[in-house]
């Protein structure tokens, strides 16, 4: 078998660690890719555990998983890290809040994501889709484009029309510089964190993105204030049904504070996730053209004389789904999420102390051997049978009463967005430039995914 033959056979992955490594050794690998630190042997065992200044289990069994985000959910809070890293930008609002904080502010949000309102969005979504094409053809079938960041634009063109829908004070670059400089400079996993020194200890580059952030509260505040002042017009959008909202057992109404920190987790988690998990869809599309073309031939059928998708066609999709869906367990854009055990307790027969990491390493999950067949493998039909997957086996979008809120509303953008470019481009990988799958905050693909795409 040639050295060619071997890259063909499967799509790009994190090469895990087989062998013991040190502090210092972790820590620098963790820096380049949080990823790196797994040790292969986490994808055939239920749980390994470990000491790196802390002691941490990483958690790969299904039923363990499920006591930790299901049942015993307030004894496995987020874990300090985590927060610190996200605090600055989205302060105390629903991705980190806890406890009854939490529970209101879910409440209010809701009903902002309902089937309802979600379909009443999918025309921005689907314009954005149009629009991204176009740019794509106006580059030439013969120029290579970075897809990934391509779907980083028009994801964010959904998120901040559904978010600030039209309103032209709104100023979109500025906010996504800030929001791309501010994950890039949290995402550096700090020696401290790891080690778990306190709060107070300064973080190098935590500091850097504090003017960015600054103003894009302010602007977020701005919009804010102009909307409760001037009302909801035509369909409403978040920031329409975020002011609206009410928490139905208390009545409480967010503040502007909380109303922005809420909506910037919103923009934030919403639009880099989704952009991700089109990117990475892309390239498995370019990865195996036999899929390609059958997913291409879907969407041509639903999509026919060359009109534009609508959120009554997602349904009618299956096989876009399910690249999507096998996209996600490829590539979990929350690849690795880390909560802090609050009481003693037993997982998979192993005692776990007060204090400890405990890590669910969502990507070591998802290419595990014994949930997964031939789990590195590019296979969108494991998905054509869901009954026959574990709930817990399977967590994109996490579980339990935090399983993220917006799953619904992201699927379907992606779906709509998918569907509209493979309708109209064959995607080609472009020789020596496949992405590196690297985590830094997200999994993103290292280098860009460029694609040639030639109109069909």
């Amino acid at each position: 078998m040639t050295h060619h033959d071997t890259i063909a056979a499967t799509p790009v992955r994190v090469p895990l660690v087989t062998e013991p490594w040190g502090i210092l050794r972790s820590l620098q690998a963790a820096r380049s890719n949080v990823l790196s630190i797994i040790p292969d042997i986490a994808t055939r065992q239920p749980m390994v555990s470990g000491k790196t200044g802390k002691r941490w289990h990483m958690v790969m069994d299904p039923d363990a998983i499920r006591r930790i985000v299901l049942e015993k959910v307030d004894d496995y809070p987020k874990s300090i890290v985590t927060k610190n890293l996200l605090r600055p930008a989205i302060g105390e609002s629903l991705f980190i809040a806890e406890g009854a904080e939490w529970r209101w502010q879910r409440r209010t949000a809701a009903p902002v994501f309902s089937h309802r309102n979600v379909m009443n969005l999918a025309p921005i979504m689907t314009a954005a889709a149009e629009r991204s094409a176009d740019r794509i053809a106006a580059a030439g079938p013969l120029k290579a484009v970075d897809l990934f960041e391509e779907m980083v634009t028009t994801t964010f063109d959904v998120i901040s029309d559904v978010t600030f829908s039209g309103d032209g004070s709104f100023d979109r670059d500025g906010v996504h510089t800030a929001i791309e400089a501010y994950i890039d400079e949290a995402g550096k996993v700090s020696l401290f964190d790891i080690l778990g020194f306190p709060d107070w200890v300064p973080r190098p580059g935590r500091l850097l993105s504090g003017k960015g952030l600054k103003e894009m509260k302010r602007v977020a505040d701005q919009a804010i204030d102009a909307r409760a002042a001037r009302g909801a017009k035509g369909v409403p959008d978040l920031l329409d049904l975020l002011l609206a909202g009410e928490d139905p057992e208390t009545k409480r109404r967010m503040n502007t504070a909380e109303l922005r920190d809420n909506l910037l987790t919103f923009i934030v988690a919403g639009h880099e996730t989704t952009a991700l998990s089109l990117g990475w869809a892309l390239y498995l599309c370019a990865f195996d053209p036999a899929v390609q073309d059958a997913a291409r031939a879907e969407a041509q059928s639903v999509l026919t004389g060359g009109r534009a998708a609508t959120g009554a066609d997602v349904e009618h999709l299956p096989l876009i789904r399910r690249i999507i869906d096998e996209a996600l367990r490829l590539y979990p854009p929350a690849a690795m999420v880390s909560r802090t055990a609050m009481a003693a307790d037993t997982l998979c027969g192993r005692e776990v102390r007060p204090g400890d990491t405990v890590i669910l390493p969502i990507y070591a999950l998802h290419r595990h051997h014994q949930l997964w067949e031939a789990p590195d493998a590019f296979r969108p039909d494991r998905f054509a049978h869901r009954k026959g997957i574990d709930r817990y086996a399977y967590l994109p979008f996490g579980d339990g009463p935090r399983i993220c809120i917006g799953a619904s509303f992201a699927l379907q953008e992606a779906v709509i967005i998918l569907a509209t470019l493979l309708a109209r481009f064959r995607f080609t990988r472009v020789p020596g430039r496949d992405p590196k799958p690297v985590m830094i905050l997200t999994l993103r693909p290292q280098g860009g995914v460029w694609l040639t795409a030639e109109p069909v």
